[in-house]
């Protein structure tokens, strides 16, 4: 059986940017295994700028940031394979993969860094009501068809859900010649960037109906039009409030789901709101298994996947050194945080760690208090939060030196 120190499965930004880390810290025995023909991911297909402004202080596009993570993929001759799927994950890290040339292999890694990205949310997802037809798709899947095949999806569009891939295709599909009519948007707020709504709607006279959904969708062979009807405080339709709007095409931007089908068997740890449980370097409860990027939560750009990723080779480089002693303390966060990460903090490494959330809600003028017991960590003052927008805290290893055992408190007060 072939034996890597750290296979990386996705070659997206989470995994390259994993791969060229650990290569910097010391792991040369790396093997990326990519299920597409080529690396890169989603960037391949996102280009529009917007990419970059963090990690190389430019406004590249997703191509361009792509091809300066190939680069030095190329010049380190970092191993990788290309249109290669994993069948299998086990918890010993022996994982059994596919492609034409080789058929079926198992190969067994000192430690694993999963990076497999995210999908889409579609309409069987949302029990979508009315006609079976087509001109119904992801917003994703729109963007590839533009930008990678040059298909236009269709002339008159309906977007349902505010996400950044479909406001950001409402302005790609006015620019090349279609009417994009309307975004409706079930939640009382857009769960896209604020930058993205004045860049991609405002710009372009495109409205914005919040509290709104598809009730129904009709046509025969094509969508011909879609029944828009008001929510209320709880997504129930409200009676007599039908819009009823001519459209080719209803295009679905209505969320995320990072993909984890592949290591259901490895039966991870979760915490109360399915989400993995990772400590501060992304390690799970399987001793080696790392997890980087949108399979683990859905980041807001491609940056922070950086970072994160990063944050995941740092912690493979220390497991294959034996650094981690599991030295735990929880973290946990108020009833008006959606989520936040890492949900355990590994005490016995003493460095900078960084702290990601997600509010439930809109909320202006606010604290965000990190508490060890009782005692203040760390107080952060915010003018305001949104869910669209993922907040970072980083808290600095002088304060992790006198951190207790006791839970970490992570919460949100309104001023």
């Amino acid at each position: 059986m072939t034996r890597k120190d750290l296979v990386i499965i996705g070659g997206g930004s989470a995994g390259l940017s994993s791969a060229l880390e650990a290569y910097k810290l010391g792991i040369k025995d790396i093997l990326i295994i990519e299920k597409d023909d080529c690396l890169g991911g989603i960037l391949n297909q996102c280009i529009h700028n917007g990419f970059g402004l963090i990690e190389y202080n430019e406004e590249l596009t997703g191509p361009e940031f792509l091809s300066r993570l190939e680069e030095k993929i190329d010049e380190l001759h970092i191993e990788y394979k290309l249109s290669t799927a994993v069948i299998k994950i086990d918890r010993d890290l022996s994982l059994t993969y596919s492609n034409s040339i080789e058929g079926i292999k198992t190969i067994k890694a000192k430690a694993l860094i999963y990076a497999a990205g995210c999908f889409e949310r579609t309409a069987g997802m949302i029990k979508l009501s009315g006609d079976r037809v087509s001109g119904i798709t992801t917003a994703g899947v729109a963007q590839k068809y533009l930008n990678i095949y040059g298909y236009l999806v269709g002339k008159s569009v309906v977007i349902l859900g505010s996400g950044d891939i479909g406001l950001i295709m409402a302005r790609r599909l006015t620019l090349e010649g279609a009417k994009v009519i309307c975004v409706a948007e079930i939640m009382p707020y857009s769960n896209g960037l604020n930058r993205n709504i004045v860049q991609c709607l405002n710009d372009f006279d495109i409205p914005l109906y919040l509290s709104t959904t598809v009730k129904e969708v009709k046509g025969k062979d094509r969508v011909e039009k879609v029944i828009l009807s008001k929510v209320d405080d709880k997504g129930n339709i409200i009676p007599n409030t039908e819009k009823e709007i001519e459209c080719d095409t209803l295009i679905l931007s209505i969320g995320l789901l990072p993909y984890v089908g592949l290591i259901r068997n490895l039966k991870l740890d979760k915490d109360n709101l399915g989400k993995i449980k990772v400590n501060q370097y992304n390690l799970s409860s399987v001793d080696g298994f790392f997890l980087a990027g949108n399979c683990l939560h859905v980041h807001d750009v491609v940056d922070y996947v950086v970072k994160e990723a990063r944050q995941s080779s740092l912690g493979a480089y220390l497991y294959l050194n034996n650094k981690f002693k599991k030295d735990y303390i929880d973290v946990k966060c108020s009833s008006n945080i959606s989520y936040c990460l890492p949900q355990i903090i590994d005490l016995s490494i003493k460095d900078d760690i960084n702290i990601k959330l997600r509010v439930k809600n809109p909320v202006k003028d606010c604290f965000i208090l990190i508490k060890n017991g009782e005692d203040i960590v760390q107080k952060n003052y915010y003018l305001a939060l949104l869910p669209s927008e993922m907040v970072i805290i980083d808290i600095k290893k002088e304060k992790m030196m006198n951190m207790k055992h006791e839970d970490l408190i992570v919460e949100l007060v309104e001023k």
